[in-house]
């Protein structure tokens, strides 16, 4: 038995066992390897899975520190194998997998609150190396700490290149001359299509995980977009016992990684070849087999799914009205319960797609109105190209002005206390007031966003004994300005122009 790494296993880290199996038939199909880990804290058993070549593997990613005990067995070998190994404390920066917190909110298995603001780069690890390269660059000193993307590849517009990898043996369809086809058009028997779809390709999945990995390095959240409909290669119409397969194999190859996000579907009510009991059958396949219990999702496109569902963690959304999403958070939390996150609230670009020509400073403003009604969004970039690269689709570079004030609204967050926002009951007309959400307002902690509104001056009261100091913040043009102390009722000069926010902090 092969513990790969041992040395650096820690807490939330993973370790990796490789052993020599049986390679005859369909290995796949044919056996399967399990593992059980066991320390005077946890026992998890967990799922291995075939890499190909005679070889299987088997990840773990330990929750606590100290001594492990392994048991590997299954019918992909006629032995029992038995080991152990030591986990260390989390090394900096490693906070654990992130779990939701005070109901709305996030936070990392260690305590730490997570904020998140995502973005999307639907097939960036299906482009070439120096591509992957500069996305991961671009990424690692971006506000950015979460990021969705697709295991299959992705045919639409701006995307008809083939893949660097295929996720199953066999040939894609020929591709020559498609401009912009509708992925409709396209089906699984579309001529030059032959995949075995009981056949993986090691070779997709190790280059699609090593990119979780370094995400995982660089602090970021891969949110993995299971299934989609925008498919010339007939992977989105697999059958129930396909689709079973691929989950359960995804789920043995990622799950150990502690930056997984599991997403059912992209869009799932524009594949019709799944039902609604199809995404029950695979939401709660994931729920039981992921021994992690990472946060799971799945996203619409014209149809709420319904978030109340058991297996679904948070809410991922897509906007339904053309100009209204941010403003509708407060609601969907009292609906549902949950963590509201707005994975795609139309993107920051110039493309003839509605979804993808909003300009900058309306996207900002839905970060800031979602964040102060205690939810979180996400960013795409779709600006022309002359190679049509666009960081929506293939990542790169961020050509937009947004990033830069996305990450100044993140340092904001940071510094809220507790857990996440909420807003306050009292908001009115021309602007809303958030508090924490899990720290009483007498603690002092307030935060109104004026977006479109432009006042010239803000009249407030609280009461009558603490000192307040008032901070005025211009969210586009990102700077902090200090106004000083106040005591009872007191009014705020502003500079009567858009995206202000106002803080205001009760000094201790």
């Amino acid at each position: 038995m092969k513990i790969i790494d041992e040395e650096q296993v820690e807490r939330w880290g993973f370790v990796e066992i490789e052993l020599e199996g049986k390679s005859d038939g369909n290995p796949f199909l044919d056996y399967f390897i399990k593992a059980r880990f066991r320390s005077e804290n946890e026992e998890k058993t967990v799922d291995g899975f075939y890499d190909g070549d005679g070889i299987y593997r088997v990840r773990f990613m330990p929750s606590y520190s100290g001594v492990y005990q392994v048991l590997i067995s299954g019918s992909f070998s006629s032995r029992e194998y038995r080991g152990s190994f030591t986990a260390a404390e989390p090394s900096e920066g490693n906070h654990g997998p992130v779990r939701v917190a005070n109901t709305y909110h996030f936070a990392y298995e260690d305590g730490t609150p997570h904020y998140s603001v995502g973005t999307t780069a639907y097939v960036w690890t299906h482009q070439k190396e120096d591509l992957r390269r500069q996305t991961l660059e671009t990424l690692k000193n971006s506000a950015f700490n979460k990021i969705r993307f697709c295991v299959f590849p992705k045919h639409y517009d701006y995307n008809f290149n083939e893949p660097e990898t295929y996720p199953y043996e066999g040939t894609p369809c020929d591709n020559s001359g498609i401009t912009k086809k509708n992925f409709i058009e396209y089906t699984p028997d579309t001529p030059g299509n032959n995949w075995d779809f009981t056949k993986f390709n090691p070779e997709h999945f190790r280059l699609f995980e090593s990119q979780i990995q370094e995400l995982m390095r660089l602090g970021i959240e891969a949110d993995i977009i299971m299934l989609h409909p925008y498919d010339r290669w007939g992977f989105s119409k697999m059958s129930a016992d396909e689709d079973n397969l691929y989950f359960n194999y995804i789920i043995a190859r990622f799950s150990a990684f502690r930056n997984v996000w599991w997403s059912l579907a992209n869009e799932y009510d524009l594949m019709p070849a799944k039902s609604l009991k199809d995404w029950e059958r695979l939401g709660n396949l994931i729920s039981e087999k992921d021994p992690y219990r990472h946060l799971r999702s799945i996203h619409n496109c014209h149809h709420f799914y319904n978030h109340s569902a058991s297996w679904i963690t948070h809410c991922s959304i897509q906007r339904q009205e053309l100009n209204q999403l941010s403003e509708l958070v407060d609601q969907w939390r009292e609906i549902y319960r949950k963590p509201v996150v707005l994975d795609e609230i139309s993107y920051e670009g110039n493309i003839q797609h509605g979804w993808g020509n909003i300009g900058p400073r309306e996207l900002v403003r839905r970060f800031w109105e979602a964040l102060c009604r205690g939810g979180y969004s996400g960013h795409g970039e779709t600006y022309l190209h002359p190679e049509e690269i666009l960081w929506w689709s293939h990542g790169g570079v961020f050509h937009g002005e947004s990033p830069d004030r996305l990450l100044f609204m993140r340092s904001v967050m940071e510094d809220v206390p507790g857990c996440g926002l909420k807003p306050r009951k009292d908001s009115r007309w021309a602007g809303i007031a958030a508090v924490p959400e899990a720290v009483s307002e007498t603690d002092g902690y307030f935060l109104f966003y004026y977006g479109i509104h432009r006042p010239s001056f803000r009249e407030f009261f609280f009461d009558d004994e603490r000192v307040y100091r008032v901070e005025v913040i211009d969210t586009w043009n990102m700077t902090i300005e200090d106004r000083g102390l106040y005591k009872g009722h007191f009014r705020v000069e502003m500079p009567g122009c858009e995206y202000i926010a106002i803080r205001i902090i009760a000094e201790e």
